[in-house]
């Protein structure tokens, strides 16, 4: 599945295989939210699913980027057993969750971003991916040591790890993968930030 964004599916080995899952992570306010916004424009019929940002701070960002909005839905909850009958409706071409930090399971008793929720949510978007066909791009924030933050586990459970680097205070970004079970790792995307 073609992103229409070359740098982007360079990194990826070409685009976005169905029924798979990407990890993006990067510092925040790197601009992983507004790359994958821009993506979601690019793939007819995409569910995006933000707990971290509310549906008008989304649509500013989309307004901003000339973005037209009619081939994504947009959905401001977290709680993902809540959503998996809404996510299997929808059927969507590529599913966007933002960030796995916020997401979690209400069957759980610990609190979104702990251990026990990131690792069981990454299972069970796992399970969904693989069961449905739908490919998700999962948001990740890094530590201030440069890992990605939760579990190890996260990062085996997932066919792609993307990292978005760069400068706050400059323009250039660069989007390299870690890992790939579908294509290399020793590709990157140039991606300017710009007004």
């Amino acid at each position: 599945l073609s992103t229409k964004i070359s740098e982007f599916d360079r990194v990826l080995g070409g685009g976005v295989v169905p029924a798979s899952i990407i990890l993006l992570g990067g510092e925040p306010g790197i601009g992983k939210s507004t790359l994958l916004l821009q993506v979601s424009n690019a793939v007819s019929k995409t569910l995006y699913i933000s707990a971290e940002e509310s549906i008008e701070q989304i649509k500013v960002r989309a307004d901003r980027l000339k973005i037209n909005q009619s081939e994504i839905k947009l959905i401001s909850e977290g709680d993902l057993e809540s959503l998996s009958s809404e996510i299997l409706k929808e059927k969507p071409n590529l599913l966007i969750i933002d960030s796995i930090q916020t997401v979690y399971l209400s069957s759980l008793p610990s609190t979104p971003g702990s251990l026990v929720q990131v690792r069981e949510c990454g299972i069970f978007l796992q399970r969904l991916a693989k069961k449905s066909g739908i490919p998700i791009i999962i948001v990740g924030h890094v530590t201030k040591e440069g890992s990605l933050a939760g579990p190890r586990i996260l990062e085996h459970l997932v066919d792609a790890v993307l990292y978005l680097e760069g400068e706050r205070f400059h323009d250039a970004r660069v989007l390299r993968g870690v890992k790939n079970r579908f294509g290399p790792t020793n590709e990157a995307g140039m991606f300017s930030m710009v007004g």
